[in-house]
């Protein structure tokens, strides 16, 4: 019996409540949803300082890596100031991400890179980010109190025809759930724009020789009751089943 692929998700930190009386790390539950319907086991990941000998051992125990949403990345890391609209950054969160992204990308580990993640693969990876895109006139990215009022904006999304995103999503036009004010500017090396918003923003990458999808929207949001964004999970588990038997047999 094939047991189910272990998907490496990169926690988040969260200030201390009365019940759990510490700091907590943690991941969305749609996340780990979206994972478990697709066939997948998710595990949180504790950010934690990384060298790239412990990145490399973590990366031996998993089959797949999740790079969930969140705050802004470290301008710094792609050479520039702040904006003043960005929020949230934590250089500490940046480089445990960064620092398992490169192990796993060493051993071959697939990549599912969503909204804030697809921000951190391009800069990664040599890339850089608008701080603040300019919504005058082209479609709702973010809500308009945004980060607070509502919980997403929706818009369509135009996937390159016979991308390795229009194979996993089933379809090269969707409507996503968008929460973010920035975006991809100059790519990083290796990806490779398939997926934009009518006012052309990219919307979503892959990488050209590896198993790595990012999408700027959020497909978890909606893949209780839209298949193609829970296509997306399940073609990523795939590939972690897959790896995960190709490591076997290694």
């Amino acid at each position: 019996m094939s047991m189910s692929p272990l998907i490496a998700v990169a926690g988040r930190t969260a200030v201390a409540g009365r019940v759990s009386r510490d700091a907590v790390a943690f991941a969305g539950r749609r996340y780990m949803e979206s994972v478990l319907r697709g066939g997948g086991e998710p595990v949180v990941v504790t950010p934690q300082h990384i060298t790239h000998d412990v990145a490399l051992d973590l990366a031996s125990r998993f089959d797949g890596l999740l790079l969930m949403g969140g705050p802004d990345v470290d301008p710094e890391l792609y050479g520039q100031e702040p904006h003043p609209t960005t929020y949230g950054v934590d250089r500490f969160q940046d480089d445990f991400e960064i620092g398992l992204l490169r192990a796993v990308l060493e051993v071959g580990m697939p990549v599912l890179a969503v909204c804030r993640g697809i921000q951190l693969v391009n800069v990664a990876m040599g890339g850089t980010l608008i701080q603040h895109i300019d919504e005058s006139g082209g479609p709702q990215h973010r809500p308009s109190a945004f980060p607070a009022g509502a919980e997403f904006a929706m818009h369509d999304v135009n996937v390159r025809e016979g991308s390795k995103m229009h194979k996993a999503l089933g379809t090269t036009t969707i409507t996503g759930a968008s929460f973010h004010h920035q975006g991809l500017d100059t790519l990083g090396d290796g990806l490779v724009a398939v997926g934009w918003s009518s006012d052309g923003l990219v919307e979503a990458v892959e990488h050209l020789d590896r198993w790595l999808l990012g999408v700027q929207w959020h497909p978890e949001d909606t893949a209780h009751e839209d298949p193609p964004h829970q296509s997306l999970y399940n073609a990523f588990v795939r590939a972690a089943s897959l790896f995960n038997q190709m490591s076997r047999r290694a």
